[in-house]
């Protein structure tokens, strides 16, 4: 695997959706309650940005189009009236405040 650095952690207040493209792949980093997560930031139903909609209840990421719900933290999909598949998920690694994602 390959780190990636994303930002510091002062740099990603709470709730702070942040993309990045590493590896060729765009990613989606959030802080939730000072956990890091990583996510594939491309909407697997039409392509929109997800960097662009929201969180809700500390898990749920929304997407800005359609309001498509996936866990934050494993992918899995929450909510939507056709079955998506699981948006990827990446490691998150935080070393002497630097927040790297690992592909």
């Amino acid at each position: 695997m390959t780190k990636f650095l994303v930002d510091t952690t002062e740099n990603l207040p709470q709730g702070y959706l942040k993309n990045i493209t590493a590896g060729g792949k765009e990613i989606l980093v959030v802080n939730i309650d000072g956990n890091y997560y990583g996510i594939n930031n491309i909407c697997n139903h039409a392509g929109a940005k997800l960097h662009e909609g929201s969180i809700l209840n500390h898990k749920e990421l929304v997407c800005p189009w359609h309001a498509a719900k996936w866990n934050i933290k494993n992918g899995e999909l929450i909510w939507f009236p056709q079955k998506l598949k699981k948006q990827e998920t990446y490691q998150i690694v935080i070393e002497n405040n630097n927040v790297y994602v690992e592909i």
